[in-house]
C-alpha cells in the first residue's frame, strides 16, 4: 500500500491554479491565509524573494518552487519588504478578472517575472499528522529538481503549458500541480534534514509497516499490543516510537483515522448515511 497517496487520497487532495503572473519593475504583494490549504508558487523567470512570518526568508530563483503547506500568510516581492499591499489590492489595480495573466508593475522598467501560483486543498474537517507535522514551507530548487525525474517533467510541463491559451491546459496543469504535491512530499522524505515531521515514520520499516496495517483494517479491532506484535516490537518501544514519528499514540491515530475515513465517506453521495 502506498500510505501516502491513501492518505492524499482520502483527505481528498485537490489542485488549483489560481493566477500566472507577470510581474515588471518594483513589486511586491501580501497572500492571505487560507484555511485547509497549501499555496505553491513555481518561478519561471526572474526572482522573487519569499517572506513567512517575521523571521523565514527564501529566495527564489528560475526553476524552484516553494510549497507553504498550512496556508500561511506571506509576502513576495522583487526585492526583501517587511509589508507589502495585499493580493485583492494588486488584483483590483491590475484590472485582473480571475482568469488570464495577473499582469502588475511598470514594464518599462524591463525586469520581468513570471510565476506560476496555485493552493492544494482538502475537504472540510481534512485532519492528519502528515499535515499537522509540516514545516512552515518546503523548497525544491532547480538543481534539487534534477534529481527527481517525474517531479521535474511535471514542473517543466506546467512551465510550458500554463503560458499558453491552448485547449486543455488549465485542466492540464491542474491534475499536474497535484502529482507535484506528492513529489515535494516525497522528496522532503528522502532528505536526512526533514526528520523533524511525520513524514520520518512513513520510511520507518516498522512504524510503516503498523500504518498499513491500520490503514488496510482500519475497522479491525487493533490494540497497541497486536499492533506491537505484528511488528515484532516490544509494547512500550513501539509505542515510544509510534509516538516520536507520528506525533500520537497509536490508537489515539487509529481514532483520528477511523474519523476520517468517515467523513470521506459522508462526502460520498454513494453511501447511504447509514452505511457510514
Amino acid at each position: 500500500m502506498d500510505l501516502l497517496n491513501d492518505i492524499l487520497s482520502t483527505l481528498n487532495l485537490k489542485g488549483t491554479l489560481y493566477f500566472r503572473t507577470e510581474f515588471s519593475g518594483k513589486w511586491a504583494v501580501t497572500v492571505p491565509p487560507l484555511a485547509e490549504a497549501a499555496r505553491f508558487h513555481l518561478l519561471v523567470k526572474g526572482q522573487c524573494h519569499v517572506r513567512i512570518g517575521e523571521d523565514q526568508f527564501q529566495v527564489l530563483s528560475p526553476g524552484d518552487i516553494i510549497l507553504v503547506p498550512k496556508g500561511r500568510s506571506h509576502i513576495l516581492s522583487d526585492a526583501p519588504q517587511k509589508t507589502a499591499p495585499p493580493l485583492e489590492k494588486i488584483m483590483s489595480e491590475s484590472g485582473y478578472k480571475g482568469d488570464g495573466l495577473l499582469v502588475y508593475g511598470c514594464k518599462s522598467a524591463g525586469l520581468q517575472t513570471q510565476m506560476v501560483c496555485g493552493h492544494f486543498s482538502f475537504r472540510p474537517g481534512a485532519d492528519h499528522p502528515i499535515l499537522r507535522r509540516l514545516p512552515d514551507f518546503i523548497t525544491v530548487t532547480a538543481a534539487d529538481r534534477k534529481k527527481l525525474p517525474l517531479l521535474d517533467e511535471s514542473l517543466r510541463l506546467i512551465a510550458e503549458r500554463v503560458f499558453t491559451e491552448s485547449l486543455g491546459s488549465i485542466a492540464a496543469v491542474t491534475r499536474l500541480s497535484e502529482i507535484v504535491f506528492m513529489e515535494i512530499l516525497q522528496s522532503a522524505m528522502s532528505t536526512s534534514d526533514q526528520q523533524s515531521f511525520m513524514l520520518e515514520a512513513l520510511r520507518d520499516a516498522r512504524i510503516a509497516k503498523s500504518l498499513q496495517l491500520i490503514h488496510r483494517n482500519p475497522d479491525k479491532t487493533w490494540t497497541v499490543d497486536s499492533l506491537a506484535s505484528e511488528v515484532a516490537m516490544s509494547r512500550s518501544r513501539f509505542s515510544e516510537r509510534f509516538r516520536i514519528l507520528v506525533g500520537e499514540t497509536p490508537m489515539t491515530y487509529l481514532a483520528q483515522w477511523r474519523l476520517q475515513k468517515s467523513l470521506e465517506l459522508l462526502g460520498d453521495t454513494r453511501w447511504p448515511i447509514q452505511q457510514v
